[in-house]
């Protein structure tokens, strides 16, 4: 079979990490509201069940409310108030964390606060008490109700235990907010995940023809995938997917964009290639349509596939240390610190293929290449630190040490970024 273009050795499959499927489970956890939502509704379910349940569970349970309706609604009222007067706090501290990082750090950190499960659990627990409160105080009855007096309490201990679980949650979340708006924590935290990311896209081994040039042949039609109303980042290309389609329809696929990439309403995404002139136009049609919904669009960068999304969160940082309202390259200095680690990740790796196939093309793209990302780490930091003594210091050690441990490939990569970012540097 001979292929729509000219590239020998295209890469194979294996060097493309392939993408943690999403469920429509794991996508249900993944909004700031989801987890707390659950927990409230388990707490009002248990609120309407337990009371049910409690004159023949109570005796069974020791250390359970012993007072009566007036006692029984007295501390559940005062749990309730307490509990949602609590809930505000938590709320306006983690709306106060939230704007202490968008203008100590940068913007681009917020999703990894919003997801913190601490402060969601927290949020969670806090309501689920409130309403689990209200819910039982339904349940008791006094003797002027008629039908004697009942007071559920073991319902009424439960809502005790929840009280204690929220003063837990609330020194846990005081501990977790303290700690992560120290800019320690964040940039090490960024840290790790990018080099975790690195790790994963980036392989160990060379690729066969990783650079290996690819034009399609003149006078084969086309077609191309555009993004239809979707507009946001490319956050992840599922290259795998991408590949099984090519191949089942005898197509070659081109991406024209790059995961990090803004797209905007009707903007080409792909090229589908007939492959030989096999292909019909009822496969170029099916193609295209089983190939859009895999490059997805969001409105913010991630770090699913996007390892320069992580870079950028750090130089971010590093230059918002060095403006001049703020003037502290220490914190410059600890994110080059996690910049060396991300770099000495990256010059001991390999760069991905752009084409991809087994026997023939099958999909061509725009990988990240470790040039790029090298720079990126270093020369916006170089240049708004040029003034200070210890960046350009730092820099200098940093590229040092790079040049020892980096791949001979990368070594005229190193070159530039030096001779860019330090002009009078040997």
């Amino acid at each position: 079979m001979e292929s729509v273009g000219s590239a020998s050795r295209p890469g194979t499959l294996t060097s493309i990490p392939d993408l943690p499927r999403d469920t429509a489970w794991a996508r249900l956890w993944q909004p700031f509201w989801a987890v707390p939502t659950a927990i409230v509704v388990a707490a009002f379910v248990l609120g309407l069940v337990l009371p049910a349940l409690d004159s023949a569970l109570a005796e069974h349970v020791p250390f359970v409310f012993e007072g009566g309706p007036d006692g029984a609604r007295s501390l559940l009222s005062t749990i309730a108030s307490a509990m949602i007067s609590v809930t505000g706090l938590v709320f306006s501290i983690t709306i106060v964390v939230l704007q202490l990082a968008s203008s100590q750090f940068t913007p681009r950190i917020l999703g990894t606060f919003l997801q913190s499960r601490t402060t969601q659990v927290t949020l969670g627990v806090f309501t689920a008490s409130f309403v689990y409160s209200l819910t039982v105080m339904r349940s008791v009855q006094g003797d002027f109700e008629g039908g004697g007096a009942f007071v559920p309490q073991l319902s009424v201990t439960v809502a005790f235990v929840l009280v204690s679980a929220s003063v837990a949650m609330f020194v846990a979340f005081i501990h977790h907010i303290t700690r992560s708006i120290q800019v320690a924590h964040v940039v090490g935290d960024l840290g790790n995940d990018t080099v975790r990311l690195v790790r994963r896209l980036f392989p160990e081994e060379p690729t066969a023809d990783h650079d290996a040039a690819w034009e399609p042949r003149a006078g084969w039609a086309l077609r191309e995938v555009d993004s239809g109303d979707r507009t946001g980042h490319v956050t992840s290309l599922d290259h795998h997917r991408l590949a099984a389609v090519a191949s089942e329809h005898d197509v070659v696929i081109e991406s024209l964009v790059s995961v990090g990439d803004y797209a905007v309403e009707g903007q080409p995404l792909l090229r589908i290639h007939r492959n030989a002139g096999t292909a019909t136009d009822a496969d170029l049609d099916a193609v295209a349509e089983t190939a859009g919904p895999l490059v997805r669009i969001d409105r913010a960068r991630t770090l699913e596939q996007d390892a320069a999304f992580g870079v950028r969160q750090l130089v971010d940082i590093a230059e918002r240390a060095l403006s001049p309202g703020i003037n502290d390259p220490t914190t410059a200095v600890q994110v080059l610190d996690q910049l060396h680690r991300v770099s000495r990740e990256l010059v001991t790796r390999h760069d991905l293929p752009r084409v991809v196939g087994d026997r023939t093309v099958l999909l061509v793209h725009r990988p990240h290449r470790v040039a790029d990302l090298l720079l990126l780490a270093m020369e916006e930091i170089a240049h708004y630190g040029r003034d200070s003594l210890q960046v350009p210091r730092r820099l200098e050690g940093l590229l040092d040490d790079l040049d020892r441990v980096a791949h001979p490939a990368h070594h005229a990569a190193l070159r530039e970024v030096r001779g860019r970012i330090l002009p009078g540097s040997h």
